[in-house]
């Protein structure tokens, strides 16, 4: 299952790499269903906070008509930066699931944890390395491509 819904996240994660953006994508799953689905378009937007994790959550709680969305779970192609990790904990999303770990920035145990602090009013469990080399090898190669062309 978790495969299945981290295929669907680097789906999502191609659609920002077709528009030159930094490939990553997040679903957001419901009772065994994708309710949410959203894709790095920070450039396309021109906007700091569209990040695939916020994109995301913003259509997941329309979907549910709640800000709360304790009982879902997150899928994401890359480990979340400390803004996106801020809102998973804000939202009260049950659990993440990383598809490649982010040294430079990520904030789900790379650089720091905001996922789990434990003075915080809600920890989030996190499971990393699902199709770890395809999430990874996305990243690199678009990165790759960026510094030809520059």
């Amino acid at each position: 299952m978790q495969q299945k819904f981290m295929r669907e996240a680097i789906k999502q994660a191609k659609k920002a790499y077709a528009i030159d953006e930094v490939p990553i994508g997040c679903v957001i799953v419901y009772e065994g269903k994708i309710i949410a689905r959203g894709y790095n378009r920070r450039t396309t937007d021109k906007n700091t906070l569209s990040h695939a994790e916020l994109n995301a959550i913003r259509k997941a709680s329309k979907k549910l008509g709640d800000w709360r969305l304790d009982d879902c779970e997150m899928y994401v192609t890359l480990e979340p930066c400390q803004m996106c990790a801020g809102a998973i904990v804000q939202a009260r999303i049950k659990k993440v699931y990383i598809g490649c770990m982010n040294p430079k920035a990520g904030c789900a145990g790379s650089v720091l944890n905001l996922l789990q602090v434990e003075k915080f009013n809600h920890q989030v469990e996190i499971e990393t390395g699902i199709l770890e080399e395809e999430c990874s090898s996305m990243i690199k190669e678009f990165f790759r491509e960026l510094r030809k062309k520059q």
